[in-house]
């Protein structure tokens, strides 16, 4: 395989997690009797531009179909996070009803029902239908299509540019990222400015976050990858921040190259040192990430026989992506958790591809009382156990996998 970004040769492995069906890829009673396909799970090193990639194996199109179940709207920690970003990129470039903000993967209207509320006029990008007509039933005009070059240009053809684009969590889903940031140097004003929000790899590596690598995932990135692929296709990086968002995320902020609207902020600089200092461009640093995500597979499938052989029950709570490279990797059947739970209808009363769990509602967990509740979504920690609360009032506990088992 070739690097995705500079068309070198891939031979440094960083992990090799089996094979797995697409993430997303949900069972139903139907298909629940059908074969499932199942892809291998490799994730390499570019040792020319360092960008570490997902091997491919599936294209887009089977990755992110029709059916595709992750809607935004579900996580309360993620709508505050999408209307305090709203209220400060408002305040900080001035936006009102005379500009425009286009949003890249726009999801279920998340985001773009708070500019819609300040009568900023706005427009989403979104290629699965049913996250889409999510967002129209908010009265969000949305453009039903994987955004590219061809459909930046057909956008501007039409008289629209953007004076704000985001691009929150999209970045690494995409498999042509060249032509997919083009695409934002096209559709952007001439003193517009994009946002791009992704988990950060220098804490994926730090943190063991193994479980955030899977098919639909096809980059994992920081800000030297980052400004380099920006530079070589259009935009210039002026401004980063670091967020708490996925257990360590970059928001960085890009402007078209040559423009100069903005001047590069000191933060972008320090960032860049700091990623270097760890040694993000060396072969060292990407050694032993293997044998990290195999200490927390070997713990959690340790704790779950433990526990059925105790004849403690265990369920877990969010049918999230990362659950499914964590249940799949470590082998973990319905035997061992019992089900999933999940506030989202769309996955309720279907089953995790490959490890086949069913997933039910909420209301379950009152029902069985379980001994302990496996929290897939690691990152949404604080959420999940003041929303579950209730399961100390039977002695219930929680549990958490990823940095390291955590039992509380």
């Amino acid at each position: 395989m070739k690097c995705r970004h500079c068309n070198s040769e891939l031979n440094l492995p960083l992990i090799d997690l089996g094979s797995a069906p697409p993430s997303n890829a949900y069972l139903t009673e139907h298909t629940l009797r059908a074969p499932e396909k199942w892809f291998p799970l490799r994730v390499l090193v570019c040792t020319n531009c360092w960008l570490v990639q997902t091997e491919d194996y599936a294209g887009a199109e089977e990755l992110f179909s029709a059916d595709y179940a992750y809607f935004s709207s579900y996580s309360k920690i993620w709508l505050d996070h999408a209307k305090k970003y709203v209220h400060d990129m408002v305040e900080r470039f001035k936006l009102d009803s005379s500009c425009k903000v286009v949003e890249i993967a726009a999801n279920d209207g998340y985001l773009l029902q708070y500019f819609k509320a300040l009568n900023i006029p706005s427009l989403g990008v979104e290629p699965t239908a049913g996250t889409a007509a999510a967002a129209r039933a908010k009265g969000i005009e949305i453009v039903e299509d994987f955004f590219s070059t061809r459909v930046a240009k057909k956008l501007v053809g039409q008289g629209i540019q953007a004076d704000l684009m985001a691009a929150n969590n999209v970045l690494a889903h995409v498999p042509d990222i060249n032509d997919f940031v083009q695409s934002f140097a096209l559709l952007l004003k001439p003193k517009g400015v994009a946002t791009f929000e992704f988990p950060h790899l220098l804490k994926l590596i730090a943190e063991k976050q193994f479980d955030t690598m899977y098919h639909e995932h096809f980059s994992y990135l920081s800000l030297t990858h980052i400004v380099r692929i920006f530079k070589l296709n259009g935009l210039e990086v002026f401004d980063v921040e670091e967020l708490e968002t996925h257990g360590g995320s970059l928001r960085v902020f890009a402007q078209r190259l040559g423009s100069a609207a903005h001047a590069v902020n000191v933060r972008v600089g320090n960032l860049l040192e700091k990623e270097a200092d760890a040694g993000m461009t060396t072969v060292q640093y990407y050694s032993g990430f293997q044998a990290k995500a195999n200490l927390v597979k070997n713990d959690l499938v340790s704790f779950l026989l433990e526990a059925a052989r105790a004849g403690k029950t265990v369920m877990a709570y969010g049918a999230a992506a990362k659950g499914n490279t964590l249940l799949n990797y470590a082998g973990v059947r319905p035997d061992l958790i019992r089900f999933v739970v999940d506030l989202n209808p769309a996955k309720q009363g279907k089953y995790m591809p490959g490890s086949r769990i069913p997933i039910l509602e909420e209301a379950r967990i009152r029902e069985e009382k379980p001994d302990y509740v496996v929290i897939l979504p690691w990152n949404l920690h604080a959420e999940v156990t003041a929303q579950l609360a209730y399961i100390r009032e039977w002695g219930g506990k929680f549990v958490t996998a990823v940095p390291s088992l955590k039992i509380d």
